[in-house]
């Protein structure tokens, strides 16, 4: 007989999740949702908030841009890539790139400079990591280029950005509270919380939600894996439905 546990056992991405694990992850506001992307490396955005003028950043590319190439597909507008990573960088030499589509070779942190980015410990995966957790080699890394969030709004001159899109391996607890403090009107945000690379990984996601709330934000969708979790400003949510 299966223990009560095992009972609510999903499997999602190759791997089996327990949704009760995830309770402290919860939809607070009923808003539009739709799912951008594969199964992979997907996540849900409120489409009434993108047009064709709209500017969208994904940091976090890896070997798959079908989130950024569905965007641009529906909605005509901007992308802006980045990752640091050396076999995302490679493979993103090889690929035709959308034309709204705008790479660059280095990652987002806390401040512009060099940085130590360890790789993972599977060398057939390609998601490496500035911050060391169970997925990535302490002694295997590289050194690579990282600007500041508002370094990287100073090369574009923009005053706002409407999507922000985050897959960053875990290091998204570290650098959202600098995003969040830069000013910058942000209407929605995807981010991607790696929780299960750390032993406390559950109170860093209740206190990056935390964070979030207290900025204006709220969830508005979440991931069968509850990994993809989606975050709606709430001034810009009432906006839209006033």
């Amino acid at each position: 007989m299966k223990s009560l546990a095992n009972f609510f056992l999903k499997e999602v991405k190759g791997r089996y999740i327990n949704p009760i694990k995830y309770s402290h992850l919860k939809i607070e506001i009923d808003c539009k949702s739709r799912w951008y992307g594969n199964q992979y490396g997907g996540f849900y955005l409120n489409p009434s908030l993108i047009n064709d003028n709209s500017v969208v950043y994904s940091f976090g590319i890896g070997e798959d841009i079908s989130f950024d190439k569905e965007i641009i597909d529906t909605h005509k507008c901007d992308v802006y890539g980045f990752d640091p990573t050396p076999k995302s960088i490679n493979w993103c030499k090889k690929q035709y790139l959308p034309e709204f589509f705008h790479f660059h070779d280095f990652g987002i942190s806390q401040q512009t400079g060099k940085a130590h980015f360890h790789l993972p410990n599977n060398k057939k995966h390609v998601s490496g990591s500035i911050i060391h957790h169970n997925n990535v080699s302490e002694e295997n890394f590289v050194e690579v280029e990282m600007k500041s969030f508002k370094d990287i709004l100073k090369m574009y001159n923009h005053d706002q950005i409407d999507v922000l899109k985050m897959d960053i391996e875990g290091f998204e607890y570290d650098v959202i509270e600098d995003v969040l403090k830069s000013g910058i009107l942000i209407h929605q945000m995807a981010i991607e919380f790696h929780e299960r690379f750390f032993k406390n990984g559950k109170d860093k996601s209740i206190q990056l939600v935390d964070l979030m709330k207290r900025h204006g934000f709220v969830i508005f969708a979440i991931s069968k894996s509850f990994e993809e979790i989606s975050f709606v400003r709430v001034d810009t949510f009432k906006l839209i439905t006033a």
